[in-house]
């Protein structure tokens, strides 16, 4: 792993821990004591930070300064496609046994009724 790398999922993860705290780029630089415009660079992986501000990221965003760092779990492509295609087969199982269960049901002319 290159620095660009490390500089981009700290970006990455810096938006997406913000956002799940619901702060907007004010609230958190205001929070932190640092501009905006840094917060933004930062963001955008144009200026790095120090280990202060780090610590400070992450408390702020209550979590360890590690999990900036971590990198997103993606899934390749093969593993994606495989998903989807089970996802397809339960989807339609499930709905073709929910029809022959109402089918039963309305062939012996006994529809349940919620009470």
């Amino acid at each position: 792993m290159n620095e660009h790398e490390l500089r981009n999922i700290l970006s990455i993860n810096l938006k997406r821990y913000r956002n799940y705290r619901k702060f907007s780029q004010a609230e958190l630089a205001e929070k932190l004591g640092i501009s905006i415009p840094f917060l933004s660079d930062v963001e955008n992986g144009r200026k790095w930070v120090s280990p202060v501000t780090l610590v400070k990221f992450a408390t702020a965003l209550k979590i360890e300064p590690y999990e900036l760092f971590k990198p997103e779990d993606t899934l390749s492509p093969s593993v994606a496609t495989a998903l989807s295609k089970w996802s397809d087969e339960v989807s339609e199982a499930v709905t073709q046994t929910l029809e022959n269960i109402r089918g039963h049901y309305l062939t012996q002319g006994n529809i349940p009724t919620k009470d």
